[in-house]
């Protein structure tokens, strides 16, 4: 993975994780807070399990035991 990648990776992570509050949201409305739960925790789940790989990432790429590669010109 190169550094525009990893960029790339942490804007998808952070979009899924606003649009998990967005879906609750708008959800809330029409279907009521219980299916409203059921609806956002795809998004929430799947957006912070990414976050946390892009931080353990970035954690042993600072360390040095696994870098991440420049981009090519």
């Amino acid at each position: 993975m190169d550094r525009s990648g990893f960029v790339r990776l942490a804007l998808v992570a952070l979009g899924l994780v606003v649009a998990s509050f967005f879906v609750r949201g708008f959800s809330q409305l029409v279907f009521g807070r219980g299916v409203a739960d059921l609806l956002q925790a795809p998004f929430a789940v799947v957006g912070f399990l990414l976050l946390v790989y892009l931080f353990v990432r970035a954690t042993l790429d600072a360390v040095g035991l696994w870098r991440l590669e420049d981009a090519e010109p």
